[in-house]
């Protein structure tokens, strides 16, 4: 099973989508973390005011008391006392003697609600070892409640401890709980209105990034070695893509020294191949007319009274043979020559339309997509490809019952197509890799340079041209020439 793999672009737009999740999650758990140690500070503090100052309370109290300052009479100086010091200050209030037993409440039903009368040695202790004879115990009281209560000797004037002062504070969350609730959902809003901003930013971000990247792949995409490719202009490029921008350029220049040598290897190989065809096609007529030199010289009688039509016959055999040799020479002449570079501003749809109308048959029709559509071409050379490919189509189709012949002119964004379509008899697969060879033909006479001659004049001005054929349907023949900047 192949896995999914995301394009760049993809993979940094979700990289940065989950950067503004991961964020949103981190600060939202230190939100609540904070707001959860606020809450125990917040309590703690809250104790701790409570604590001073009701051992204030306590203490003047004790100061003010006219009963003696014995632990057996604490109930009786706090016997009223204690109520008022619990209402102010919205708390309860316990007191215990040294060894720990109840010895005043603040609340008349304390002890039905399942308090305990008796400290713990545990406690005691712990408050005997406590700095400043103070400290605080959290626990769960019957109820459910959070509790953290503080305890510390009342002492008198002379730091005698007289009993032990409990205060049980029952832990509220609840404005700390709604302020982090409402918080939250602020948090929530806004991290929504960023979100959806992220995903915007993100998705043009990784555009705009990606976009240099998206050059470089079509450049390479579109690169052939047929034609000349293209460099990349560094100005607008990323200091970050430079280095493949740079090695591209260079590819395309090692690139182009390459083709230039392997066209230069291939030119000197067909010229090879040429003067072999041409010494062949010179060779082929010489030997019938040494043949009939001989049989003229043989039969060759000053008496004969058709001497006359002798002499007329073998003139026209020899006629035939140097015409032969001479179309031979021809061709072998206009394949070498090579265009020069005249480039003129041609109207294609005139010149092709002109071309078409030296043939004057009527199951030839043109089909331009526009009016005008402008090339930097030499007009003679151009009237001279489609001739040559009308010709081949004309031939091509000659025996079918009803001929056709097509020819579109189509506009694109950077080149013009010439299409020669005819519903001929089409090209044989075994053919197909062989057609634009210069020596190659199908035909009974010539030498196959026609195509080879247009191929080279095309690819001169930067063209191309490649054929789509199918046996006994017909074959399309495409010209692609650069458009006039």
């Amino acid at each position: 099973m192949k896995l999914f793999k995301p394009s760049l672009r993809n993979r940094f737009f979700i990289s940065l989508i989950s950067l503004v999740f991961v964020a949103a999650s981190i600060i939202a758990a230190v939100t609540v973390y904070q707001y959860r140690d606020e809450s125990k500070r917040y309590q703690q503090d809250q104790l701790e005011r409570t604590v001073k100052s009701i051992e204030s309370s306590i203490d003047y109290q004790i100061e003010n008391t006219t009963y003696p300052l014995e632990t057996k009479y604490i109930n009786l100086i706090f016997k009223d006392k204690i109520y008022e010091i619990s209402h102010i200050h919205d708390t309860r209030i316990k007191l215990y003697d040294l060894d720990g037993k109840l010895l005043k409440s603040s609340r008349a039903t304390f002890l039905n609600q399942s308090d305990s009368t008796q400290l713990s040695n545990a406690i005691l202790n712990q408050l005997k070892n406590a700095a400043e004879n103070r400290f605080n115990y959290n626990h769960i009281d019957p109820d459910g409640h959070r509790i953290q209560s503080a305890f510390s000797y009342i002492t008198d004037a002379h730091f005698k401890p007289l009993a032990i002062l409990s205060i049980p504070h029952i832990e509220s969350d609840g404005f700390l709980e709604k302020e982090l609730r409402y918080f939250l959902i602020v948090l929530g809003q806004v991290y929504l209105i960023l979100i959806l901003a992220a995903v915007i930013l993100s998705y043009l971000f990784s555009r705009y990034i990606t976009k240099s990247l998206d050059t470089v792949s079509e450049k390479i995409f579109t690169t052939r070695v047929d034609r000349k490719n293209q460099k990349i202009n560094t100005a607008k490029i990323p200091k970050e893509i430079q280095g493949l921008v740079n090695a591209y350029n260079a590819m395309v220049d090692e690139l182009e020294e390459s083709a230039n040598k392997l066209a230069a290897n291939e030119r000197e190989q067909a010229w090879r191949e040429m003067a072999k065809q041409v010494a062949h096609e010179v060779k082929n007529p010489l030997t019938p007319m040494r043949l009939s030199i001989q049989s003229f010289e043989r039969s060759y009688n000053p008496l004969d009274p058709y001497n006359q039509e002798k002499i007329k016959n073998f003139s026209k055999t020899m006629i035939e043979q140097i015409d032969t040799m001479s179309a031979v020479a021809s061709a072998f002449s206009d394949f070498a020559k090579m265009p020069k570079p005249k480039n003129e501003l041609l109207n294609a749809v005139e010149v092709v339309e002109r071309a078409i109308a030296v043939f004057n048959k009527d199951d030839i029709f043109f089909h331009p997509e526009k009016k005008e559509l402008h090339i930097l071409f030499d007009r003679t050379q151009l009237i001279r490809v489609v001739t040559n490919l009308l010709k081949n189509a004309i031939q091509a189709s000659e025996h079918q019952r009803k001929p056709e012949i097509k020819v579109f002119l189509r506009d694109h964004t950077d080149f013009i197509t010439i299409e020669v379509k005819d519903n001929g008899t089409g090209i044989p697969d075994r053919n197909k890799s062989r057609i634009f060879e210069p020596k190659f033909t199908t035909k009974t006479s010539g030498m196959g340079l026609g195509l080879g001659i247009i191929k080279q004049i095309i690819e001169f001005y930067q063209g191309s041209i490649h054929f789509e054929s199918n046996e006994q349907q017909g074959t399309s023949f495409y010209v692609n020439i650069p458009k006039a900047n």
